[in-house]
């Protein structure tokens, strides 16, 4: 399985890479695994022309500190793993919904989602 940086080291392993050359945040994204979610970070050294990838366990209820103050590009990608999986980043600057309606219930991409039967007096089944 692979390992887990631990939630309160995210921000001081990013920083540490950055400063390794890995220079860009190519791809942010929630996972569903079933008993925990998973915030996983693609970094993208363009003079190395290496990638590497950090995984950090969302334990549910638990905060994970937001990226965006060592890789803007994180903030919106943090705003759609907020929306989608309900994954919560502590100090993100303008955390709330950007795919889904603000008055949407729940989050689309978790495991336990159920999708409502109508939204605004419209169906949603297809």
């Amino acid at each position: 399985m692979t390992e887990h940086t631990p939630s309160d080291k995210i921000r001081e392993a990013l920083t540490n890479l950055k400063n390794e050359g890995f220079d860009c945040l190519s791809c942010l994204t929630g996972v569903d695994r079933g008993e925990f979610l998973e915030v996983v970070y693609h970094l993208f050294s363009y003079e190395k022309k290496e990638t590497k990838v950090l995984k950090v366990k969302a334990v549910a209820g638990a905060l994970v500190p937001s990226a965006c103050g060592i890789y803007p590009s994180a903030n919106w990608m943090e705003r759609e793993a907020f929306d989608l999986f309900g994954i919560k980043f502590e100090g993100h600057p303008d955390l709330r919904r950007i795919m889904m309606p603000e008055d949407w219930s729940g989050h689309p991409l978790r495991k336990d989602y159920k999708e409502p039967a109508e939204y605004c007096g419209m169906t949603t089944v297809r």
